[in-house]
């Protein structure tokens, strides 16, 4: 009986648990009432939202519970119980970071990868509108009362915001050097 126990025991706490490059770990500093991000997903945010996010996930080594490289098991019970403990630890550090209007609608699934491709579908259908309002954004900014810094700053912003929502193809002999040199000439102050 007590071998059984200590069987038990043992399962439980599994080196992946202990390992601190293992998804499983979890520090005693990390709670469910953690915020990640400093801004709240308010769905017009949701590009910059889910790059800090990803982030921060990664910097915790769980970002495998959203991308879908680190799917539920389905053999063993403790490995269960592991993987649903940091998926939910996920779920709730997602829905700290999203604003309570949009957070009513997600409560109820189940897993972190749910609610993860739950907002991709929701909030990054196209990019189009978006592509087309930076542009406009850009081309209309002026200076007027900011600062050079802030001015540059809100500029440097919309350009990445850009360059983030048009991925670069890949480069096939040599064009991808002229093609961003193209780019660099025209973010003109």
């Amino acid at each position: 009986m007590s071998n059984t126990t200590s069987q038990a025991a043992s399962s439980f706490t599994s080196p992946s648990i202990q390992d601190i490059s293992s998804p499983y770990f979890l520090h005693s500093v990390d709670h469910p009432g953690a915020i990640l991000v400093s801004t709240l997903l308010n769905g017009d945010n949701y590009p910059t939202w889910k790059r800090v996010m990803k982030m921060a996930l990664n910097a915790k080594n769980k970002l495998v519970f959203v991308d879908g490289t680190l799917s539920k098991p389905t053999s063993s019970v403790p490995d269960i119980q592991l993987w649903e403990r940091c998926s939910d630890m996920v779920l709730s550090w997602i829905l700290n970071s999203i604003d309570k209007s949009i957070v009513s609608s997600l409560i109820y699934h189940t897993c972190s990868r749910d609610v993860w491709l739950d907002l991709d579908d929701r909030f990054s259908q196209s990019n189009n509108p978006r592509i087309f309002k930076l542009k406009r954004d850009i081309a209309t900014l002026t200076q007027g009362s900011m600062t050079i810094s802030a001015y540059f700053t809100t500029l440097k912003s919309h350009w990445d915001e850009l360059a983030m929502l048009t991925p670069t193809p890949q480069c096939i002999y040599g064009i991808l050097t002229e093609l961003n040199h193209m780019q660099d000439t025209e973010h003109v102050f």
